[in-house]
């Protein structure tokens, strides 16, 4: 009877040492990968805590764990940009020296949090999600990994036998229909 009560702890023993070293090995190298991807340390040091945690809950077995790691990273990062409303639009503001141009990315990062603000910034997310929906998927793909996650075309290149120039002509294609699609948006407001 002994026995059988032992046989878990050994295990949990196991499963806490592996835990413990996968979290040394590769918790520095994660956390520098968060980081160029978020606005703070803060929020990378969420991301990473929260990476760990759910390695530490997972039950299923991992062939590949540094590649499950920064997999769960970028989803993990681009959850919190959906959650925080964070901008990532700069290829979607053309360049412009006109005055009376709009951009974006003054409303996107004002300071001020006033109901105009809080207001202009659910239409463009609102907006930019229905913009995005529009798409093909390798556009749509190519666009959201690329812009919203960060991960650089060489990247995504190899993870997706996919060359290069094919995803930055995806990804142009994606950002021309973004811009025609939010220059609507912008007109509107610019015309109120």
């Amino acid at each position: 009877m002994e026995d059988v009560l032992t046989i878990p702890t050994i295990m949990s023993e196991d499963r806490s040492n592996n835990i413990t070293s996968t979290i040394k090995a590769y918790s520095r190298q994660l956390f520098g990968f968060i980081k160029q991807r978020v606005a703070t340390n803060e929020d990378a040091e969420d991301i990473l805590q929260d990476v760990f945690y759910q390695f530490a809950d997972n039950e299923e077995p991992i062939t590949q764990v540094t590649g499950w790691l920064y997999k769960v990273a970028r989803n993990k990062i681009t959850d919190s940009y959906r959650k925080q409303k964070l901008p990532l639009i700069e290829d979607l503001q053309p360049a412009s020296a006109n005055e009376e141009s709009f951009d974006w990315k003054e409303i996107m990062l004002a300071t001020d949090d006033t109901p105009e603000t809080s207001y202009i910034r659910n239409l463009f997310w609102d907006e930019l999600q229905q913009a995005l929906d529009e798409l093909p998927a390798e556009q749509r793909d190519v666009f959201v990994l690329n812009e919203m996650e960060g991960i650089p075309f060489k990247v995504i290149a190899e993870e997706t036998g996919v060359s290069v120039a094919t995803l930055l002509s995806r990804k142009r294609y994606a950002v021309l229909h973004l811009r025609d699609r939010l220059s609507v948006l912008r007109d509107e407001l610019l015309n109120y």
